[in-house]
């Protein structure tokens, strides 16, 4: 065994195994286990319990036992706590984004990146837990005064999803436990290590037993079931796909639960003939490969106006033909593996229907033979409308080309989709940038970025792409309600 492999396997050794309810590590009720895969070589790195409906409800009951204290506590001590969390995982950058690598598949320099990214969120709410506030003041009749005050939610339900694995559960932990709040966290089963791993640097940091639980599973529906359906629940946070959000919203309704579902996108992105296309390259290549494609933010529509296409195409097609493609840990790497063979599949069949339909095959297009789940950055242009390509999330390395001649155009092509997470659009025109901003129906938009997401900015969508916001100053909202309180007029 190489000195790599002795690295890899100290660090899985070091990642707890069980499920951790009211503090302590536990196996599943029934003992069940379930494996969890290198993407990259499709071996196994490890097994985990597999939580049962029992275990979800015992989860709750650690969060519903724990809730009075941790909702009580100063928020000065919240604030710290978290801050200790950011230190530490800023300690554990290493072992971190190596075990994001190995269990999702991503280059180790995204792996870092993310670290970087997913830590703000505990930074940026241990700042935001001291800032909640309410106000006072007389009715504007004079009768009384008003007292409105802020409080938390309840225990909560945190749903991740596979792609981001530290990221998605800091993005919402962190304003959870700054609100007040206690959670249960369900991580996706393709990569549950990283928030097992972030599980016990909770603890080190002083979160206090049953304020944060994990219940890793194979079992997601009877598990999410047992958990929804039970009155103590007030609140429910998923990112994953629109079609699961659907359902998730429809189990919440009985109980009247709070809300927050980041969802699906299909986003544009709008190359005008006035852009700088030196700058409008990178950001295609931020906003399509990182991740290799598979992010909810990720381009999916590469609106080019006519003038510049043929121009714009040979230049990503250029850089594209020089990405380097393998395991994540390997130096140099730019695409790493989906995240499985289905989804191989998957986007090698919309590659397949936009050439049938007339689309050109630029480069890649083929999934890649030997171990592991990998398809190649590919290029299509002159991409036909229809195509599912252009109708799909891709959530996968395809950058998919079409024309536009005027502005109107590329605004109804880029609203003509039930999602609206986020839009990008390249122009050296200030004012067209400013008609885009108000006229694109997206919950974000990035104008000569190519990069969108921050800790400090309220990342969310509109129609289709979800409810609520995580992030920003608006991000503690979604865990706490209001109250409202009428005194008598003191004077009267």
């Amino acid at each position: 065994m190489g000195q790599e492999q002795e690295q890899e396997r100290a660090l899985l050794e070091r990642v707890p195994s069980g499920l951790f309810i009211g503090g302590k590590w536990r196996e599943a009720a029934d003992g069940g286990t379930f494996a969890v895969h290198d993407p990259a070589t499709g071996a196994v790195l490890t097994q985990v319990a597999s939580a049962t409906a029992d275990d979800g409800r015992a989860a709750l009951d650690a969060a519903c036992d724990a809730f009075p204290a941790w909702s009580t506590t100063p928020a000065r001590e919240r604030a710290e706590t978290l801050r200790r969390a950011f230190d530490l995982v800023q300690e554990r950058a290493d072992d971190l984004a190596l075990l994001m690598t190995l269990e999702m598949g991503k280059p180790l320099a995204e792996s870092r990146a993310e670290v970087t990214y997913g830590s703000e969120f505990l930074r940026w709410f241990s700042e935001e837990a001291a800032r909640v506030q309410g106000r006072y003041g007389p009715t504007p009749e004079g009768t009384g005064r008003m007292i409105v005050t802020r409080h938390p939610v309840g225990p909560c339900y945190l749903v991740t999803p596979w792609n981001f694995p530290l990221a998605m559960a800091t993005r919402k932990i962190a304003p959870a436990l700054a609100a007040g709040c206690t959670v249960v966290v369900k991580p996706a089963s393709a990569t549950p290590l990283t928030t097992l791993l972030l599980a016990t640097i909770l603890e080190e940091a002083g979160v206090p037993a049953g304020v944060v639980n994990v219940i890793t599973t194979r079992q997601t529906g009877p598990v999410s079931e047992a958990v929804l359906t039970d009155p103590r629940l007030r609140k429910l946070s998923f990112t994953g796909s629109t079609a699961v959000g659907q359902s998730l919203l429809r189990q919440a309704a009985d109980g009247v639960l709070r809300t927050s579902m980041e969802l699906g996108g299909n986003a544009p992105f709008i190359v005008f003939d006035d852009a700088d296309l030196d700058a409008a390259v990178e950001g295609a290549l931020a906003a399509k490969f990182r991740n290799t494609g598979q992010a909810c933010t990720a381009a999916n529509r590469f609106l080019v106006h006519s003038s510049v296409a043929d121009d714009f195409a040979r230049r990503v097609t250029e850089r594209v033909e020089a990405f380097c493609t393998g395991r994540g840990t390997e130096e140099g790497v730019v695409i790493g593996p989906l995240i499985d063979d289905d989804a191989v599949e998957r986007v090698h069949a919309l590659v397949e229907d936009a050439v049938a339909r007339g689309a050109v095959l630029r480069t890649g297009g083929a999934p890649l033979d030997g171990p592991g789940s990998f398809y190649p950055a590919t290029i299509l242009t002159d991409v036909a409308p229809g195509s599912d390509v252009l109708r799909e999330e891709i959530f996968g390395p395809v950058l998919a080309i079409s024309t536009f001649d005027d502005e109107d155009e590329a605004v109804r092509r880029a609203n003509d989709t039930p999602h609206g997470l986020v839009a990008y659009v390249y122009t050296r025109s200030l004012t067209r940038g400013q008609r885009m901003i108000e006229r694109l129906e997206s919950g974000m938009v990035g104008v000569n970025a190519g990069v969108v997401s921050n800790a400090a900015a309220p990342f969310g969508g509109w129609k289709y792409s979800g409810l609520g916001r995580e992030g920003g100053a608006e991000g503690i909202d979604e865990y706490l309600q209001t109250k409202y309180t009428l005194t008598g007029d003191p004077f009267a």
